[in-house]
């Protein structure tokens, strides 16, 4: 094809854009409206996704030590869990640490019940706390650890704790809110596909006379086909930043000004650069796509004369 050509054929294209007006507004506007429904979904879905991640994330496991156990079997003890492949990180936490970390936590209120407990008088137990690198394994983890106890005749470990019961309802939980937004976007998607394909349809079907035309006169098929797909792609190109271009904006407003930073959970967002950039790259893929395929489709209708 001459490149003069195809001058003409985008110069079409976007002449049609704009001497349809209405039924160009009418699929711009469905292509943007559309497409803003699927990103807020796709958004909602992904931070979802990573508060889910971020409570995985901090479940632990605590193993308990007995009070007279000697320094080389806690030694031991910290090498055989830190040498387990699911185990990503052992932190030793002595009783004097553990003291100090409860006085923390139960502040001014709890200060009266934990006088006299320095030194000899304190009646915690050294610990572990082990954080493993795939949360869903912590139960076989901590079952692991308590192994530890075979063959010994004093037990060095006198309990394992991470929740038992209520990590495995989280997991349950954070996979049925996993496995719900992915079904809820997918629906949305095709549904946004399906309207957005029929209203560019309609608009390429408004013009089938002129089509007819074009063919009749001699204009063969690819001369016909190129301006209106020329026109399919600037619909969606069009309608699809519009709505890139609001959520980009609108989710680092979020992030900087709306202050969504849940501190006391010490959980957050999905960082900017994370999610928006992708979403707003996709959402400009599907529109440009469905544009290119909803006028090659309407159009091919009306080549057959």
């Amino acid at each position: 094809m001459k490149i003069s050509t195809l001058g003409r054929h985008f110069r079409e294209g976007g002449k049609n854009v704009i001497r349809n007006g209405w039924m160009s507004f009418a699929s711009i506007s469905s292509i943007a409206i559309s497409l803003f429904i699927l990103g807020v979904f796709l958004i909602l879905a992904l931070n979802v996704n990573y508060l889910a991640q971020q409570i995985e994330k901090q479940v632990e496991i605590r193993v308990f030590l007995d009070v007279n156990t000697p320094e080389e079997t806690v030694a031991e003890i910290n090498s055989s869990i830190g040498a387990m492949p699911e185990v990503s990180k052992v932190t030793f936490v002595s009783k004097a640490e553990g003291l100090v970390l409860m006085r923390e936590r139960m502040g001014e209120t709890g200060k009266a019940y934990l006088e006299g407990l320095d030194g000899d008088n304190n009646p915690l137990n050294d610990s572990f706390t082990i954080e493993v690198a795939e949360p869903r394994t912590v139960a076989q983890v901590a079952a692991n650890i308590s192994e530890l106890n075979d063959g010994k005749s004093v037990k060095p470990i006198v309990k394992v704790s991470y929740g038992q019961g209520t990590v495995e309802t989280m997991f349950k939980i954070t996979s049925a809110i996993r496995n719900v937004g992915l079904v809820l976007v997918g629906c949305l998607a095709l549904t946004a596909m399906f309207l957005i394909s029929n209203t560019i349809k309609l608009t390429i079907m408004a013009r089938n006379r002129e089509i007819r035309i074009m063919k009749l006169v001699g204009a063969t098929n690819s001369f016909i086909r190129w301006p209106f797909f020329i026109e399919g792609v600037l619909l969606g190109l069009i309608g699809s930043v519009i709505p890139a271009g609001i959520m980009t904006y609108g989710y680092w407003e979020l992030l900087n000004n709306g202050k969504f930073e849940m501190s006391s959970f010490m959980m957050q967002l999905k960082p900017f650069e994370e999610i928006s950039y992708p979403i707003a790259g996709l959402l400009i893929g599907i529109g440009i796509v469905i544009g290119v395929w909803g006028s090659t489709i309407s159009v091919r209708k009306y080549l057959k004369v």
